[in-house]
């Protein structure tokens, strides 16, 4: 069965982007490096070149992911990376709005307006790889139903002071076990926590 992972790239303070969708210079170590993430024909992971403290780690987890779920607030700012995600070979929307008329009518994505069911169809597609949901408040809905099995994070050193949280909205206390990663690269922090149940 699939795990679920929730994973962003976080400022210091916690923020994925700051209170305007601005990411800043969360995403600079994916360009800061000699290595690409992807081996062999580069394709649409052409840009990418990370560290060589990062890339056995990068290229593990996106090789590791077999779906991807992301909410409808990324799905509006990056039109649903046109169909075709950036790590995994599917991707579900989460989402209380249908998906746009005449978006990519050729694509099986689908919107689901229940988290849960978003992630019983990720497990289901993933097969035994990693579900990858993404941080912010569809990750947070999931962690808070439970459904979260580890989180990950890549830390870089900005601090936003305000803006789009990794945890969301999250409400009340939820622990985490000790880390199981972590990997410094040039200028991010690459870091892993079992959810504790």
């Amino acid at each position: 069965m699939a795990t679920v992972m929730m994973h962003a790239v976080v400022s210091v303070d916690g923020f994925i982007a700051d209170e305007h969708d601005e990411v800043g210079p969360l995403f600079d170590w994916y360009f800061n490096g000699d290595t690409p993430i992807v081996e062999g024909p580069e394709g649409r992971h052409a840009p990418f070149r990370v560290g060589r403290e990062s890339v056995g780690y990068v290229r593990e987890m996106w090789a590791s992911i077999g779906a991807t779920i992301q909410g409808r607030h990324l799905f509006d700012l990056t039109n649903g990376w046109e169909a075709d995600p950036p790590a995994g070979d599917h991707l579900i929307v989460v989402s209380h709005r249908p998906k746009p008329d005449g978006w990519h009518p050729e694509a099986d994505v689908p919107f689901f307006d229940d988290v849960t069911a978003a992630v019983q169809e990720a497990k289901r597609r993933a097969g035994d790889r990693v579900v990858a949901i993404c941080a912010g408040e569809a990750g947070a809905q999931a962690l808070a139903l439970g459904l979260v099995d580890e989180v990950a994070m890549d830390v870089v050193p900005v601090v936003f002071g305000s803006g789009k949280r990794y945890f969301g909205g999250l409400d009340g206390q939820h622990l985490l076990g000790d880390p199981t990663t972590v990997i410094q690269g040039d200028r991010v922090l690459h870091l892993r926590y079992p959810v504790r149940r």
